[in-house]
């Protein structure tokens, strides 16, 4: 699997995020406001997972039909890995 920079970045922003829960903790801010960005890096994680378990379905239903195989394995592995991650 091919780490692309897009991906990288996705997860340089949930960083970036998760520092910005740390600085308002650092402030004592308000209990709602922590929550509500802790939701929001949540959120970025799951999309995260989501576009990397897509990349990598593709690639390796582009690799089964180029092999002359079905990609039924790989579908499965895909749905598995999504699964997993709730």
């Amino acid at each position: 699997m091919e780490y692309t920079q897009e991906m990288k970045n996705r997860l340089k922003r949930v960083e970036g995020q998760v520092r910005g829960v740390i600085r308002l903790m650092e402030e004592e801010k308000h209990c709602k406001d922590v929550v509500t960005q802790l939701s929001a890096v949540r959120s970025a994680v799951d999309r995260a997972i989501g576009y990397i378990v897509a990349k990598n379905l593709e690639s390796c239903i582009r690799e089964a039909n180029e092999e002359g195989r079905t990609a039924e394995d790989a579908i499965q592995e895909a749905v598995n890995m999504i699964v997993k991650s709730r």
